[in-house]
């Protein structure tokens, strides 16, 4: 008698979790539901607006769930009635209570984006990128009770570049989080145990939630953690600087020392100009003086406008130009 398909209740929420849910579904298993977010105002018009993985999966065929809590006992009975094997856990933002933990016969696994223990929480992708990390990942773990600390079974790598921002290194590590779902979930479905590899007690940070209150530069700092902030944050919540009197949003900068930025400029500013003034503006871009450094931002928006480079937002300010 052929073996019956692993059951799996998939939770997930964001873009992030799509790949994984396309994993699933690729897989030969059997998605018996879909758990996501209830639908949330989004928009100028602030309508209900349902989440990437309740599209892919109405897309698919598949039932949608979306309670507000996991805690209520009716709502565990629910889950436990789909009779799953496994339950994948990709970015759901809901915790999930140790009973319903013990739902799944195989338990819960849970992708999540970094190399755990570090960034354990809800931001790591944006906090390896602001910390300046020159790697990161993802981990396939077996979950548990606490935030993000159960064994991890499967990982896959990337470095981080200076071209890196908070929205390409998410869109990678996607992939790669469903490129190591897809291996654990052919691996299980041959017979295979996973071996859980504890985390290591040294090494833990915490992601924190991202805040737009972090958005703005403060230019007391050196140029660098600003690049990195404004890599970081694109494409949310975007960093924003005040350039000569004006409060713009900055897409795109990079760090320079001194010398490489005054390179091309003919004229620049006296090197004792205090942080956040401009130094220079030009076809290059825009100059800002830092604590260490220059940062040159190539990319703004303006409020109420789209984003531009800097060369057209300094046709608009003409007062800024140097030669």
């Amino acid at each position: 008698m052929p073996a019956q398909p692993l059951r799996i209740v998939f939770a997930g929420t964001p873009d992030f979790a799509v790949p994984c849910l396309a994993a699933c579904l690729a897989s030969g298993a059997q998605i018996v539901a879909v758990y996501t977010q209830p639908d949330r105002p989004a928009g100028r018009g602030r309508k209900l607006s349902p989440s990437p993985v309740k599209l892919a999966a109405l897309d698919a065929g598949i039932t949608v769930e979306q309670p507000e809590s996991l805690k209520d006992d009716l709502v565990r009975a629910h889950l436990a009635a789909y009779r799953p094997d496994l339950m994948v856990v990709v970015a759901y933002g809901l915790i999930l209570p140790r009973k319903v933990l013990a739902v799944p016969r195989l338990g819960c696994w849970n992708v999540h984006g970094s190399l755990l223990p570090r960034w354990r929480g809800a931001a790591p992708i944006q906090r390896a990128v602001l910390a300046g990390d020159a790697e990161t990942g993802v981990d396939l773990m077996q979950m548990e009770a606490g935030l993000d600390t159960g064994p991890t079974l499967i990982r896959r790598t990337t470095p981080i570049t200076r071209d890196d921002t908070g929205g390409s290194v998410h869109d990678r590590l996607a992939g790669l989080g469903a490129e190591a779902l897809a291996e654990g979930l052919a691996r299980v479905m041959a017979g295979e145990a996973l071996t859980p590899t504890p985390q290591p007690a040294e090494g833990v940070t915490y992601a924190h939630k991202l805040d737009k209150a972090e958005a703005l530069l403060d230019f007391k700092l050196p140029a660098i953690d600003l690049e990195r902030k404004v890599r970081a944050f694109n494409p949310w919540p975007v960093a924003e600087a005040d350039i000569a009197g004006e409060r713009v949003r900055v897409w795109d900068a990079h760090a320079l020392d001194r010398d490489d930025a005054k390179r091309g400029q003919s004229q620049y500013s006296d090197p004792q100009t205090s942080p956040g003034s401009v130094i220079a503006a030009s076809r290059q871009g825009i100059d800002l003086a830092s604590a260490q450094g220059v940062l040159r931002i190539t990319s703004v928006q303006r409020a109420g406008g789209r984003r531009i480079a800097a060369t057209d937002y300094l046709n608009a300010r003409t007062d800024l130009r140097t030669p």
